[in-house]
């Protein structure tokens, strides 16, 4: 297993809420597709940069449209946050630059108002 798919715990959560009815062509291996959509996610690359290890990148795209059609991934989504009980931590490590003309404003022109306490608004 590689240090980015899916834990044989997550799995067994995950596993039992999949859709399980397929017409036609056998599906191909749910956890292998899931693991390559959660890799395009995970590294922010397009769709064609899915390594081949995943599958056909137009079958890890279909079934990625189709199951957010169906509501598939919030249901996923729901049981995978319920069954870790806020034992997630996220923490997000964005930079935002501001505009080089917003920037430059001159000292005492506005008071520095903290927007996210509402006491010292």
């Amino acid at each position: 297993m590689r240090c980015h798919e899916l834990s044989d715990q997550e799995w067994a959560v995950i596993e039992p809420l999949l859709p399980q009815n397929s017409r036609g062509v056998a599906r191909v291996d749910d956890r292998r597709v899931i693991n390559g959509i959660l890799w395009r996610f995970r590294t922010g690359s397009s769709w064609r940069d899915v390594p081949e290890r995943y599958g056909p990148r137009t079958t890890l795209y279909n079934r990625f449209t189709r199951w957010r059609t169906a509501g598939v991934w919030d249901r996923l989504l729901a049981a995978v946050s319920k069954a870790y009980d806020g034992d997630i931590v996220m923490i997000d490590s964005s930079c935002v630059r501001v505009h080089q003309h917003g920037a430059g404003a001159k000292k005492g022109d506005l008071p520095i108002l903290a927007w996210d306490i509402p006491v010292a608004a």
